[in-house]
This record gives structure tokens, sequence and C-alpha cells, in this order.
């Protein structure tokens, strides 16, 4: 069984556990609402940069995931913004099943209903099962998630679903192809180059898609541009 190995940037987030953050996956919720986030907590006294961070379990990770996983010497990872991209990436090199590390399941949140709909970045996984283009989903929840399998009794009970850890993870035939996503909605721009680094620690060739620089600088921004990120949403 071949498997797509898809890797979401905030599987690592320390702040996920009480994140009730929904967005659509656009220029401004990447960029513009991290600095309104910024600023308000600011006023506050708090310095978001430094509460909002990466567990240690990102050191280890390649570590481990090496360990279990057979990859092949040409393996290539593909950045992306959205996990969106994983669906078509699974289609298009005809796996048999995917494992994803996320914080998130992606396998749609109204049930059997949310097939129901085109894709999106919240049904993807679902909708691969749904279609038949994939046999077997694994979900493997990163650390700091406040999603739980029992969510999902509905599509679990329809498709073969399983819910693991990094160390269950197994693959005896891995994709050529890694995919990572950076999720920037999600991710803050002040890890982005710990995000770079976390590509790099793979040892693996890579190949930028999408993913557009971002420039967080907030002390250096004009009073007009700051009102215009506390007014923005």
């Amino acid at each position: 069984m071949s498997s797509l190995i898809t890797i979401d940037w905030d599987y690592f987030m320390n702040y996920m556990s009480h994140w009730n953050g929904s967005y659509i996956e656009n220029d401004n919720n990447i960029n513009k609402h991290w600095y309104k986030k910024y600023y308000e907590e600011k006023k506050r006294g708090i310095d978001i940069t430094r509460s909002m961070n990466v567990g240690d379990e990102v050191d280890d990770f390649w570590t481990i995931l090496k360990k279990n996983v057979n990859f092949k010497k040409d393996t290539k990872v593909v950045l992306t913004e959205s996990h969106l991209a994983a669906y078509k990436i699974a289609i298009d090199n005809k796996v048999d099943s995917v494992i994803s590390f996320d914080s998130h399941s992606d396998l749609g949140y109204q049930g059997l209903d949310s097939f129901k709909f085109e894709v999106n970045c919240a049904d993807w996984l679902g909708k691969l099962l749904y279609e038949n283009k994939i046999k077997e989903a694994n979900v493997v929840y990163g650390p700091y998630t406040n999603e739980h399998s029992e969510q999902f009794k509905e599509i679990n009970k329809s498709y073969n679903i399983n819910y693991l850890s990094l160390e269950q993870v197994k693959c005896k035939e891995p994709c050529k192809i890694i995919h990572i996503c950076r999720s920037g909605c999600w991710s803050a721009p002040w890890l982005d180059n710990k995000f770079k680094a976390f590509v790099f620690e793979s040892g693996f060739e890579f190949e930028n898609i999408d993913i557009k620089e971002r420039k967080w600088n907030p002390e250096s921004i004009s009073l007009a541009d700051q009102i215009d990120y506390m007014l923005y949403g």
C-alpha cells in the first residue's frame, strides 16, 4: 500500500490547544491578522511572540519518522501554503493511503454532510475517502490539538480511518513525495525561520510551490498601518 505523508506545520504549534480561530485561507489572514493579534495583546502588556511558539517535539520529528518509514533515496519534499494541496498530490501520485500530521483531522466537520460541498482545507482528507481516491486515512494529531477522534464518529464508521501517534506510524511503500504545508493562517509569521529549519532538517530536496515570504517587523510599521491592522476583521 503506497502512502503519501503530509505534514501541516501547525502540528507543532504549542498554542493549538486553546486556538479557536477558523479562517479563509487568503493573504489577509496569512499576514494581516497576525499583526492585529500582536497589537491587541501588546496593549494588554502581553508579547505573543514569546507564548506562541513550537514545541520541543519538532527537534526529534525526522529522527523518529525515519526509523519507521523506509524513504526512497530520491524522495522529494513539496512545500505549499495550504494543506488542501495534499488532495491533488494524493490523486496525482495514485496513493492508497494518506498519513496526515496535523492539529486538525481535515476529515470534514459536518459529518457525512461535509462531502456535499466542494473540497476545501477542512475536508480534503475526508473527500479523498468519499471519492474512493484512497483506501485508508491515518490521522496523526499534533500534541497540542484540541480535537479528538470521537468528534468524527459518523465518518469513522463509514471509512477506514486510523488515529496514530508519531511512534506508531509505519509505512512500507512511501510515496516519493513528502508534502509539507505552512498553513499561515494558523502558524505565526515569527516562526517562519523555524519552519525553514524544519524543512532543511528533513535532508531531502525540496520545491516551494506557492509559499510567499512573510516579513514580520511590527516595530517598524507606521501608525496608519497599525490602525489599519487593528480595524481588520
